[in-house]
């Protein structure tokens, strides 16, 4: 199975699935002498995993992710060599996906896998699984304590779920809600809705929207492997995620050329961000900002139409314990690509000019 591995310089595979023994990755390419903070990487780690208490949006499934560094670590610090990272499987009820062994889930990728492999894993999706981005973390934790020492910061959040939007914008309280929203009053409203969701066996979608501070010019590889191109591959390699845009984004079609331009004077400074801080694929010095499109997530307790693996109509009603908005667990998530973008970024950049 190819396409497990991310990155040039700082490279990242992923392995493992949502109901095997556990889930990993291995990181080649981090440099040496990085301290490796365990307790920061358990934390994002805790931010992802599922169960949390009095949040609709999240599935009731109970697991540790307890992070296990096997290798390339030593006295506290990266050794330069391969470093491998362990997360167990503990609370997996593989007999909820017993009667739908043979049908296919509107909405996930068990007819797209069974068609290119003649064969999936049903109990959760397997590869496919959003439990696979716990490895995606794990290497995002060591990813930012890279990036650290360049005084780079990553912040996502999650601007809008159910169709409803934050309005304002304040990081101080993104950790101090559910939703991890940056606006606590309007994520009790969303909270409202995703409940109200979850009764009738529904889902929700979202917009999560990213900040990258402390960013230098210069990092990107034209023409093919420009910054934004990097980073709209490592988002749109998260299953959930539809569609991202940079900037102005999509709304920069209804402008003008003069309103769309961000100007310059004298720092440099650019007196707007409309690019997102990226032109012609690389980094100008400013932030780098960019949202993206969460799906509702597939799996409802409404009953569906459906065909099975001898193509015949079916009707499927899924069982099991599943989040009903991804939003507050795939916000670490984002970060963790990004981090993994912006570090493979920072190293490839070492050989760009004397």
């Amino acid at each position: 199975m190819a396409g497990n591995t991310f990155g040039e310089a700082f490279k990242v595979t992923t392995f493992g699935e949502s109901h095997g023994e556990g889930l990993g990755c291995i990181i080649d390419g981090c440099p040496s002498g990085i301290p490796l903070d365990e307790t920061y990487l358990q934390m994002q780690m805790d931010r992802r995993k599922p169960g949390a208490k009095n949040n609709a949006s999240v599935t009731a499934r109970k697991e540790s992710d307890r992070a296990e560094v096997l290798s390339g670590v030593f006295e506290g610090k990266t050794t330069g060599t391969p470093i491998a990272i362990l997360i167990r499987n503990e609370n997996q009820h593989s007999g909820d996906y017993s009667n739908i062994s043979n049908k296919f889930r509107p909405g996930h990728a068990d007819f797209t896998y069974f068609e290119k492999y003649g064969i999936r894993d049903y109990r959760g999706g397997g590869r496919s699984s959003g439990r696979e981005t716990s490895a995606r973390v794990a290497a995002g934790a060591i990813a930012s304590m890279f990036l650290k020492q360049y005084g780079i910061n990553i912040t996502a959040y999650t601007l809008a779920a159910a169709g409803i939007y934050c309005e304002k914008i304040d990081f101080t309280e993104i950790e101090q809600n559910s939703l991890r929203a940056p606006d606590c009053k309007t994520a009790d409203k969303m909270n409202e809705k995703i409940e109200q969701l979850r009764k009738e066996g529904n889902s929700a979608g979202g917009i999560i929207e990213c900040i990258v501070k402390g960013i230098p010019s210069g990092l990107g590889e034209p023409v093919f492997d420009k910054a934004d191109a990097l980073i709209a591959h490592a988002m749109l390699s998260i299953g959930a995620i539809k569609g991202i845009e940079f900037g102005s984004g999509f709304h920069s079609s209804e402008l003008t050329g003069k309103e769309n331009n961000d100007q310059m004077r004298k720092g440099p400074v650019f007196l707007s961000n409309n690019a997102g801080g990226i032109l012609g694929g690389i980094t100008r010095g400013d932030d780098i900002t960019f949202r993206v499109a969460v799906k509702p997530v597939p799996s409802i307790f409404s009953e569906q139409k459906t065909i099975n693996t001898e193509n015949e109509e079916e009707t499927i009603q899924i069982k099991g314990r599943h989040d009903v908005c991804l939003c507050p667990r795939i916000v670490p998530v984002i970060e963790a690509m990004t981090a993994i973008t912006i570090a493979d970024l920072m190293l490839r950049n070492r050989s760009a000019r004397a």
